[in-house]
């Protein structure tokens, strides 16, 4: 009899222990999606933020809060964040649920500093915006890049940003500008994408077939950019 209490109370701290550990996991992806979400209000809110016609063309924004320099030195990977896209068949719609992304890898990493820095990646065509959700995509390689320009009323009409797939931004220490991500890669992270969603479902399901509703942690995220820039211009 003593044994058959033990062996229940060791499966009941395991089905607890196993329940603990899952939703500490659904709890870090969810504060991915919102910090994401706050990353992203708080840059459309500086006098100095993302032009609003490069925003008006953009047919996806990854953002990549806190990124730390220290995973840069390892190489390991080092960026998560989200990405949403604009709905419909031609990216011109509201701004869709958001898919789990991941970026490693480049040297650019000991040029920022040792602060926490946010990424910002605006997505300028719809062949980078296919391609990063269903691989991983060489920043500069397989898809062309460049420093994003900044401050609302700059133009987005010079030759390296006319050209230019992904415009890339970051923010350190309160500072925002421009930043080549040159040598990295950009890829879905479909296993956090399973544990915020708590299913199976890949990243172009989730935005080019509309698979999942957005998380009520994306609230801020897709607010934000609907305020800003409801409508692809281009």
């Amino acid at each position: 009899m003593k044994k058959v209490w033990i062996s229940l109370l060791a499966a009941l701290v395991c089905t607890f222990t196993g329940s603990s550990l899952f939703a500490a996991d659904d709890v870090k992806e969810t504060d991915r999606v919102q910090n994401s979400g706050q990353v992203m209000s708080e840059i459309l809110n500086i006098p100095d933020d993302i032009p609003q016609d490069v925003l008006n063309k953009a047919y996806c924004v990854v953002v990549l809060p806190s990124v730390l320099k220290a995973a840069f030195i390892v190489g390991a990977s080092y960026g998560r964040g989200v990405m949403t896209c604009r709905g419909g068949a031609n990216f011109d719609g509201p701004w869709g649920a958001p898919t789990m992304m991941a970026l490693e890898g480049g040297s650019f990493g000991l040029q920022i500093g040792g602060e926490a820095t946010d990424f910002v990646l605006l997505l300028m065509s719809d062949r980078s915006a296919k391609g990063i959700l269903t691989s991983k995509v060489k920043i500069g390689a397989d898809a062309s890049a460049a420093a994003g320009p900044k401050g609302r009323t700059a133009s987005a009409a010079t030759d390296a940003t006319m050209r230019a797939e992904i415009l890339s931004y970051s923010r350190a220490r309160g500072v925002f500008a421009g930043v080549s991500l040159e040598g990295s890669t950009l890829r879905p992270d479909n296993d956090a994408n399973k544990k915020l969603y708590g299913q199976d479902v890949k990243a172009d399901a989730i935005v080019l077939n509309g698979a999942v509703k957005a998380p009520p942690s994306a609230r801020l995220l897709l607010r934000t950019l609907d305020r800003r820039s409801p409508h692809r211009k281009p």
